[in-house]
């Protein structure tokens, strides 16, 4: 399939729409994935977008709407009535979209859109997953997948599955239960094709199958299918029945979507802002981590004022105070960072000390590299012997110090059920870089106490 460029399709839209072309509108609209359709609308104005989506066959237009900016799509329904939404787009969605399109919505949108749904059973499995937290298994799952009982021979097997096939969209695996939904296995559909049609389950399934709990958490979702290289995981409740299925797009979605959280709060965002987003929202987001920096300069500029006297006898002391706080702010996000990727692949193993007693080595080596470098530049370019050897202790020290703290905050922000992603923003410099000054002073103090 050929795509025009997106600026010259962009434009061509936007004349069709404006002179009414719908059958040209088509021809391109057929040219393009539901993806494609999404980029386009997210760059149109709303009655733009609202009129290219009317043109849309049900089902596209469901996975258009999908596809769109987060942002875009809430102003898009916004201009939508809630039993519109519910006829219009509810319906030709999967249990797991619907649920997060609805989400999305207020709480009295939400219910309004619920009591429009004629479906019941579809309005049902939809409150069932609004239940879970969006980040855990029950909010990543789906409610359409295909199940057999252990008992059942071929011949029922296969009429049943026909029945259950018209509501899955994508037919991954065959689940295998008891008569209380006890998830027990997986059925191929190879061996159900070459079997005798008075054959059962029983003697067909395969006991060996990898599920998860409901309430577990989407990171583990993430790890268990990436491990075993799986495009579908089935969910359990707490007592191990069948409840829903989790499939590779909504994890590679929800890996996305925590990717960007993580991203934004390493930057020094509190909350999930998009650059669309109004001037207020996106202020709100940037401002308290810009606060929590203001006031570690404020005490960052105490630490030095109490060294005053030391500047003015020594005022050499001034040409390395900016190198100092950046190298330990440099060192402490790169331990931060690796310890944070570390506990979000589920890669770290062992307790808090090994990896402490570790990242002290690599800190160690590090920083005697780097302070020996700094020796020998500033024995040439200092004036004294007392700034040469301060400057060098002060950064090797600091580096030490910069790399187990690096290290130490997020294993114990994970500790806490806080997300780490925290300790490798603005925490982590704006404390090294009051710490790295105070390290600084004092190990001036006491070397020229010692070379003068």
């Amino acid at each position: 399939m050929t795509v025009p460029t997106k600026d010259i399709t962009l434009e061509l839209i936007r004349k069709a729409i404006k002179e009414n072309e719908r059958d040209y509108l088509l021809e391109i609209l057929n040219e393009l994935y539901p993806a494609d359709i999404a980029e386009f609308m997210d760059d149109l104005n709303l009655e733009e977008a609202k009129f290219l989506y009317t043109l849309l066959e049900k089902e596209e237009a469901a996975s258009v709407l999908m596809e769109l900016e987060e942002d875009v799509r809430e102003r898009f329904l916004d201009s939508f009535s809630t039993q519109e939404i519910a006829r219009e787009f509810i319906y030709n969605l999967d249990s797991d979209d619907a649920a997060d399109l609805i989400s999305e919505l207020t709480d009295g949108r939400r219910e309004e859109v619920l009591s429009h749904i004629e479906d019941r059973q579809q309005a049902q499995h939809i409150a069932d997953l609004l239940v879970y937290p969006s980040n855990s298994a029950g909010g990543l799952m789906a409610k359409e997948f295909i199940k057999v009982n252990v008992n059942w021979h071929v011949v029922t097997c296969i009429r049943e599955m026909r029945k259950q096939a018209e509501e899955v969209e994508e037919v991954y695996s065959v689940y295998v239960v008891d008569d209380d939904d006890v998830l027990l296995g997986l059925l191929s559909l190879k061996k159900l094709l070459i079997a005798s049609p008075r054959a059962k389950v029983s003697e067909l399934y395969n006991d060996d199958v990898f599920s998860i709990k409901a309430n577990q958490k989407g990171e583990e979702v993430a790890s268990i299918m990436n491990k075993y290289d799986l495009v579908v995981l089935p969910v359990v409740d707490e007592l191990g029945r069948l409840i829903g299925r989790i499939t590779i797009d909504d994890v590679v979605d929800f890996i996305k979507e925590e990717a960007e959280k993580d991203y934004q709060m390493m930057s020094g965002m509190t909350q999930n802002i998009e650059s669309g987003d109004k001037i207020w929202e996106i202020t709100q987001g940037r401002l308290f981590w810009l606060i929590v920096a203001l006031f570690g300069g404020i005490i960052g500029s105490r630490v030095v004022a109490n060294y005053e006297e030391q500047i003015m006898l020594y005022p050499e002391m001034a040409f390395f105070m900016a190198l100092i706080p950046a190298m330990a702010g440099n060192v402490g996000v790169q331990s931060s960072a690796l310890i944070v990727k570390g506990l979000a692949n589920n890669s770290l193993t062992g307790g808090i000390l090994p990896k402490l007693w570790k990242e002290a080595s690599v800190g160690l080596i590090n920083g005697l590299v780097c302070s020996g470098i700094l020796l020998v530049y500033s024995f040439f370019f200092t004036p004294t012997l007392a700034l040469s050897m301060t400057v060098s202790v002060a950064l090797m020290t600091v580096i030490l110090f910069a790399s187990i703290f690096g290290t130490f905050v997020p294993l114990v922000l994970d500790k806490l059920k806080i997300d780490p992603a925290l300790a490798t923003g603005p925490f982590i410099t704006t404390s090294n870089d009051i710490i790295g000054l105070f390290i600084y002073f004092m190990i001036g103090r006491m070397m020229y106490g010692i070379f003068l």
